[in-house]
């Protein structure tokens, strides 16, 4: 059975494994390396940290970082996701992004905003589907090896905080 809980720091290892996966799939992420705690948890805001857990093992997880340290932008946020790669498609992270959506509305935060591959089709619909807009593509926004890649920006604004 599958739930979504709040992060605990004792899931670190999970989340760090989970997140090489998506890094050495090679359609998540610039990073080529999976932070260390302390990395990781000084880039993520202390709220809307979810894993998903099923049979008693965290199979995926999400968190929010900010976007800027400017008082004006407190409400808005970047969304990370990621999924074990043996647990794709069997939902989980549609159950991730949308209890992190209502999380994030929960806590204030009225623009959530993501950064996908154009190659990542996968998470670009599944952004999609919960709200999330596409605003535009990012050309040749950082290089991966000798490859300049693009990114896909997304946004989605909440109808019920800052309306």
């Amino acid at each position: 059975m599958l739930y979504i809980r709040n992060f605990e720091q004792n899931d670190f290892d999970s989340v760090k494994d989970i997140y090489q996966q998506g890094i050495d799939a090679g359609n998540a992420t610039f990073q080529t390396q999976a932070k260390e705690w302390d990395e990781w948890n000084n880039s993520m805001l202390q709220v809307c940290r979810l894993v998903a857990v099923e049979n008693d093992r965290v199979v995926g997880w999400a968190a929010l970082s900010p976007v800027s340290s400017r008082c004006v932008y407190a409400g808005v946020a970047e969304v990370s996701v990621y999924v074990a790669s043996e647990a794709r498609g069997k939902g989980i992270a549609q159950a991730l992004l949308s209890k992190l959506v209502e999380e994030s509305e929960k806590e204030g935060f009225w623009m959530l905003q993501a950064g996908i591959f154009p190659e990542n089709k996968s998470s670009i619909a599944l952004h999609k589907k919960n709200g999330f807009r596409i605003l535009g593509l990012r050309e040749k926004l950082g290089k991966m090896g000798e490859k300049w890649r693009d990114v896909v920006l997304l946004e989605r604004r909440s109808k019920v905080v800052g309306v």
